[in-house]
This record gives structure tokens, sequence and C-alpha cells, in this order.
């Protein structure tokens, strides 16, 4: 057992600190019955050796020391001082020079975790008991280095280890998360490239390699911060953008299977130029361009007649203004103004017939209206037109002339520079009532060869 709570100082010319006198003092306090895991504490610190100060030399050295106590748990009752030769020390701490070893040993005795309890002449060694065992807790006295401080100071190296751990696992899951959001930044970019071209991601993937050149070889968790904040900065930007194109997507899918297009045709006529009259049109196109109201078409009673080979008292269904059949004729509208097309429904047969590429992209060939609409958002993202334009064209033309329009652009690309750009000078004269999806069609017609021949509303 250690005798009374005086300080003791060290042999020779060695000096004496506050921090030493400090270090004695704690260690004086020692619980008797406080029992330590020698190499469990010894892991601690090892953990904690950046807080405490301490280099892994010096974590040798002490390594070195614990070897020389008999026990695995550090007890005031056996007695907490060890008392190796400096040449026996350097044999366990892997062959250390003595100038180095010394050097280390007063480090660990700066820091706190030993203190010299020194011999009158200043050597290490232990005083026998009366009985003759030479245990220091057995009634002997032993000088040397007292390991006492690691017992009193055992819970704070545990926090300080814990603390560590904590940081060490938080760096780590910092760097995953950098690492995810580069690997997702850069393929939502590749996507953005392939999907919406019309888009500025060179500029998205400049700000992606400005804050990646910010990450320094040897990176904190105080340096990672910024640097996470600012990917996710980026990648919620790019996501917002491809959010909105999905977006529009599945909202033009959806639409297009939940929307039908309601048609009034001719029951006799077979072909499916006839064009549909929706409810919501009816009213809305109740007048002819002339302000007067126009005639119900009449149905001959009792008359065996089809599209194929109409009477020439037979009229046009109004509602479209065109007859059922438009193959091999020609186009002669002196008597009747291209407006009186523009208040009409366009025919689905007639877009197939003046826009027959766009049925390459469609399942079964623009059997629906449905199908032209899907197809015309396919053709819009391989043309470059962006989700933006194509949106806006929706909402001033509506879906099917909007698609119409797009179906028409595509017979045409070889021609047109920018496709996005001619959709939106489309959509700004529509918007202005400039703009009707009718002479376009009629002009692609006459394009492809195919004719029609209509003299005030009657077919010749």
């Amino acid at each position: 057992m250690q005798s009374g709570n005086a300080f003791t100082t060290p042999f020779g010319r060695r000096s004496l600190s506050l921090g030493m006198l400090a270090t004695q003092a704690q260690a004086s306090d020692v619980d008797p019955e406080a029992s330590v895991d020698k190499w469990k504490l010894f892991r601690s610190l090892c953990e904690a050796r950046a807080l405490i100060g301490i280099s892994d030399r010096a974590l040798v050295v002490l390594n070195a020391l614990l070897t020389f106590y008999p026990q695995n748990a550090l007890s005031e009752a056996d007695g907490l001082v060890v008392f190796p030769s400096n040449a026996q020390l350097s044999l366990r701490a892997h062959g250390m020079a003595p100038a180095t070893l010394r050097r280390h040993l007063s480090a660990l005795v700066e820091t706190g975790l030993i203190f010299r309890k020194d011999s009158p002449n200043g050597k290490r060694y232990a005083r026998k008991a009366r009985a003759g065992v030479t245990e220091a807790g057995e009634g002997g006295e032993a000088f040397g280095f007292s390991l006492a401080p690691l017992v009193v100071r055992a819970q704070e190296f545990d926090t300080m280890a814990q603390t560590v751990r904590a940081e060490r696992l938080q760096l780590k899951l910092m760097k995953e998360k950098v690492t995810l959001l580069r690997r997702d930044i850069v393929k939502l970019i590749e996507l953005g490239f392939e999907e919406m071209p019309d888009i500025d991601w060179n500029g998205h993937h400049t700000a992606f390699r400005a804050v990646l050149d910010d990450i320094p070889r040897q990176a904190t968790i105080r340096d990672l911060e910024p640097i996470v904040d600012g990917l996710e900065c980026i990648q919620l930007e790019i996501s917002k953008l491809l959010q909105d194109k999905l977006n529009l997507t599945q909202t033009s899918a959806k639409e297009s299977h939940s929307e039908r297009h309601k048609q009034i045709s001719n029951t006799q006529s077979t072909s499916d130029l006839e064009p549909g009259f929706r409810k919501d049109q009816g009213q809305a196109n109740a007048h002819n361009h002339n302000g007067d109201l126009p005639s119900e078409p009449q149905q001959e009673q009792g008359e065996d007649q089809t599209a194929e080979n109409p009477g020439p008292d037979r009229r046009m269904p109004e509602a479209a203004g065109l007859p059922a059949d438009m193959s091999g004729r020609s186009v002669d509208l002196s008597g009747l103004g291209t407006e009186a097309f523009e208040a009409k429904p366009v025919p689905l047969g007639l877009v197939r017939q003046a826009c027959p590429d766009i049925a390459a992209y469609a399942k079964n060939g623009l059997a629906s209206w449905a199908e032209l609409m899907g197809a015309a958002i396919v053709v819009r993202s391989m043309l470059g037109v962006s989700p933006s334009a194509y949106e806006e064209a929706c909402a001033v033309l509506g879906q099917e002339n909007a698609a119409i329009a797009m179906a028409c652009i595509l017979q045409r690309a070889d021609q047109i520079n920018s496709a996005g750009g001619y959709l939106r000078s489309l959509t700004d004269k529509a918007a202005k009532g400039e703009f009707s999806v009718w002479p376009m069609l009629l002009a692609q017609l006459r394009a492809n060869g195919s004719h029609v021949r209509l003299v005030k509303g009657q077919l010749e």
C-alpha cells in the first residue's frame, strides 16, 4: 500500500510541475475497491489518443509498463506501482532506444497517465516485507511508476473513446453520403442530357465539380458538412427538373388511358375519317364564320348510301366540313373560307393521312386519340422539345391539337432547325388567335399528294 497522501518529487535534476502535483493529488483519491481491466483501458487510450494528446510511441511504452503488472485488473489492493529497469522496459518496448524511451516516459508523466514514485537514490525496486514477500501491497513499498492515475481516470478515458468512436462513425456515414450524392448527381445529369437536352446541364455539372473540388484530402466532419449541403442542393434542383418531366409524362399517360374521344359520326359511313363532334364543342361552335346557324345534317330515310358512294345531293357532316373519303381528290376552297375549318374538331383519320410518320411511335398505329397523344410525348422527347414548351402548348391548344402539332413538326423535321422553338412560336400565335392546326394539316395533306374537292360544303 502507498503510505500517506504527501506529494513525492522526482529524483535528481528532473523538474516538478503543478501538473505532476495535480496528477498525484488525483491518484491519491483512488477507490480501494476499484478494479479496471488494464487491456480494455489500454484500448480506450489508443482510441482516445488524439484527445489525450499522446503519441503512438508513448503508448508502446505504456503497453510495456502494463505487461510488468502481474494481474489483468488494476487494483489498489494489489499495488499500482511497477518498477522495471530501463533495460527490461526497452526490450518489451520492441527494442526502443534508451533516449527515446526516456523521452516517452516523460510524455506519459506530463499527460498525467502515470507519475514517478522515485526512491532516495532514484532506483526502481520493491522493498521486501517482513515475511519475505516482495509485493508492495503486502507490507512492502515499491518505487517506480505508479499506474494509479489510470484507475482514477478510467471512466474519463472510456468516455473519450466513445466520443471518438461516435465521431468516426459519423465521419464514415458522411463520407458514404458524399459518395452516394456524387453517384446520384452524375447519373441524374446523364439522364437529363438524354431526356431533356434543352436544359443547361453543363451548368449543373460545373457547379457539381466546384463543390467536389473543395473537399480536402484529409476531410473532417466539419469539412464535409458544407460539401454535403452543397451536393444536396444540386441533387434537389436536378431531381425537381426530372420530377417535372416525370409528372408531365405520367399525367399525359393517365389522361391518355382515361379519356375517350367522343364522336358523332355518320352511322352509314365506314371510314375513320369521319370527324368527331364533342359535346363541349357543339355549343362553342354553333355559329359559323358568317354568324349564321348551320343546318343540322340530314339523313335521307330509306336510302342505302355509304360514304364510299355518296349521292350528289348528300350534304357533308356539319361537324367536320370534310367528306368521309378524301383520297384521290383535289382541293377547292373558293366557296368556303378556311375559318370554317378552324372551328371544327380534326378527324383522327385526317391526321393519319397527313402525318403518317408519327404512327411508327404508337403501339397500334394511331387507332385512337389516346395513342396519338402518347406518341406525341415520345416524339417530343426525341425532337428535343422541352417539357415546359409542350406543356404550354397543351394548355393553349389543347392536348389533341398539341399532339397534332407535334405530328406535323415530325413530318417536317428535316426542314425545322429547332422543334422546341417552332412549337413555342405556334403556341404564341395560338394564344393571340393567329394559329390553328387546320391550315397546317391541310398544307401537309397537299404536300403528301392527297386532296379533296370541297365547294360550298358539298362534295363534287
